[in-house]
C-alpha cells in the first residue's frame, strides 16, 4: 500500500478562523500520529508562526510558509541531503522574492496609483492583533515576513491595484487577507516537497485541505483535494476542480470530517 501524506492550510481549515482552536480536529490529528502519516503545514503564515504551531501540535514534519514562498525540511528528516540553504536546522528551499523587494514594490504601486491600501509593514503590532484576532506576541510573529506582504484595502478591492501588481511582474492571492508576492504559490512548493517524499518512499498518495483562493494551487497539486466550508456556511466559489470534496462541517470540524473519510477510503 502506498504511503499517505496530508498537506493542510491552517487558518480557517485546521484552525478555527476566529478562535484558532484545533480541538475539534483532535480525533483525526491523533489518528494521523497513530498511523505515522506526515502532516505538512502549508500556510500563508510565517516561519516563526508555523514553528509555534508545530510545537503546539508536536509536529516535526516539513512545512511550507507564506503561500509557498519557502519550504522548510528538518535536516534530520530524510536519510539524504536536500538541495537548499542550510540554516537553523533546516534545508530551506526559497521560491519567493525576498520581503524587502516585495514591500518596496507595494509602496511604489500604492504611491503611483493613489490606492488606499495598507500592508502589515504599515501596521503597529497592536493593529495587526486587532485585525487578526491574534495575541500581541503572535502578531509580532505574523509581521516577521520573508517572502510577501499581506494587505487590506480601505474600502472595496481596487482592481487597478491588483492588475498593476501583475503588470509589475509580481503576483497576488487572497486568503483571509490579500497578499503581494513573487512568482510562487502553494502548488509549486507542494510539488517540490512531494518529489522529495517520493525519493524517500516512492510515489505517495496526497491529501490536500484548504478553504480559500490561495489554497487552489495546493488543491490542484494533490490526489485528493478537500475544500473546507467557511463558518458562514459558504465555500469559496472560485475553487472548482474535478474530484473536489466539500465538507459539510466548518473549520476544524470539517477538517476532522474530511480526514476521517479520506483515511477510511485509503486504508479501509
Amino acid at each position: 500500500m502506498k504511503k499517505i501524506i496530508v498537506i493542510t492550510d491552517l487558518d480557517g481549515t485546521l484552525l478555527d478562523e476566529r478562535t484558532y482552536s484545533f480541538e475539534e480536529a483532535a480525533p483525526s490529528l491523533d489518528l494521523l500520529k497513530k498511523k505515522e502519516i506526515p502532516l505538512v503545514f502549508c500556510s500563508s503564515k510565517t516561519q516563526a508562526e508555523i514553528e509555534m504551531w508545530r510545537d503546539r501540535l508536536k509536529n516535526r514534519h516539513p512545512f511550507i510558509v507564506e503561500n509557498g514562498g519557502g519550504i522548510f525540511v528538518p535536516e534530520d528528516y530524510f536519510p539524504f541531503p536536500v538541495n537548499g540553504e542550510t540554516r537553523d536546522g533546516y534545508y530551506i528551499i526559497s521560491l519567493g522574492i525576498l520581503y524587502d523587494k516585495v514591500r518596496n514594490q507595494f509602496i511604489r504601486l500604492r504611491h503611483d496609483l493613489g490606492t488606499q491600501v495598507r500592508g502589515f509593514g504599515d501596521m503597529p503590532v497592536d493593529e495587526v492583533a486587532e485585525l487578526t484576532g491574534l495575541p500581541l506576541g503572535e502578531s509580532m510573529l505574523a509581521k516577521r515576513r520573508n517572502y510577501g506582504e499581506p494587505f487590506i484595502f480601505a474600502g472595496s478591492p481596487d482592481e487597478r491595484f491588483l492588475k498593476a501588481i501583475e503588470a509589475s511582474g509580481l503576483h497576488w492571492t487572497q486568503g483571509r487577507f490579500y497578499h503581494i508576492m513573487g512568482d510562487h504559490d502553494k502548488g509549486k512548493a507542494v510539488r517540490i516537497l512531494r518529489d522529495i517524499f517520493d525519493r524517500f518512499w516512492g510515489p505517495a498518495v496526497t491529501f490536500g485541505l484548504g478553504d480559500s483562493l490561495n489554497d487552489l494551487p495546493l488543491l490542484l497539486a494533490v490526489d485528493h483535494p478537500v475544500m473546507i466550508r467557511h463558518e458562514n456556511g459558504n465555500y469559496d466559489e472560485r475553487i472548482t476542480i474535478p474530484g473536489l470534496y466539500k465538507t459539510q462541517k466548518t473549520g476544524p470540524s470539517g477538517w476532522n470530517e474530511a480526514v476521517q473519510r479520506l483515511l477510511a477510503g485509503e486504508t479501509g
